[in-house]
């Protein structure tokens, strides 16, 4: 009986080993496969970049009142904010050109009075898609009771268009720089395998190389330059594997 049993043990791990021996030379010879087959290639990340001089500008301001009562406070805020809207609206500017981005109205201590205040605000952004009317349209605003304006951003009304322009300059650059690395080998690039957007998105600021906007001075007819527009960068990134020949 014990023979038998030491018989059958070692006819089981005969059949593991050779299972085991199997798989391990299936595992190689795929391995082999797949080296044999792998596709030579270079992969490079290529930038495109288009400066561009902005022809519109979003405009951001605030209105602002303090004082001891709440409802009068918002209320003074209203009464300004209104003034305001109704100047936005006669200046041609339409209603999905401007808007409320920001409204407050909190309790504020003063340190210095040692007494507690209401403090009202409300920001107000409107997009002027003609410059030329910044000047005016700033002086104008001023006299309807704002009490910050922010800053401005400017942009471009073409920028997707400008925007497949750097896409299509990425692509061009990737493929210089791939065929810069390939030259000392003596191979070529060949066709696209895998095309990535790798661009970053971030709002385009201004770069400011002092170009400026001509203003008319008041009462003069004269130039005046008052606004430095600059330009801004629309850029793309794309990141490229190309098959070597």
């Amino acid at each position: 009986m014990a023979q038998l049993l030491n018989k059958h043990n070692k006819t089981y791990i005969m059949k593991k080993t050779i299972l085991i021996l199997t798989i391990l030379m299936s595992t190689l010879m795929e391995a082999q496969e797949q080296k044999g087959t792998q596709i030579p290639q270079i992969s490079v990340t290529g930038e495109g970049k288009i400066k561009v001089i902005p022809d519109m500008g979003v405009i951001s301001l605030g209105v602002e009142n303090t004082g001891k009562d709440a409802a009068e406070v918002k209320k003074l805020n209203d009464e300004i904010v209104e003034k305001v809207i109704k100047f936005i609206k006669k200046n041609g500017i339409p209603a999905t050109d401007f808007q409320t981005t920001n409204v407050s109205l909190y309790k504020n201590y003063d340190y210095e009075k040692k007494k507690y205040n209401f403090v009202a605000n409300q920001t107000i952004t409107i997009t002027l898609k003609d410059l030329k009317k910044y000047n005016e349209f700033i002086m104008g605003i001023s006299d309807t009771g704002v009490t910050t304006i922010h800053g401005v951003e400017f942009k471009s009304s073409k920028l997707a268009e400008y925007e497949s322009d750097a896409r299509k300059s990425a692509m061009v650059n990737a493929k210089k720089k791939a065929e810069d690395y390939v030259s000392v080998l003596n191979q070529k690039v060949g066709k696209a395998l895998l095309i990535s957007d790798a661009t970053f998105v971030n709002p385009p600021m201004p770069m400011f190389k002092g170009a400026m906007m001509s203003m008319d001075a008041e009462g003069g007819g004269m130039p005046r330059e008052t606004l430095a527009i600059g330009e801004i960068d629309i850029t793309a990134t794309v990141q490229v594997s190309f098959v070597l020949e």
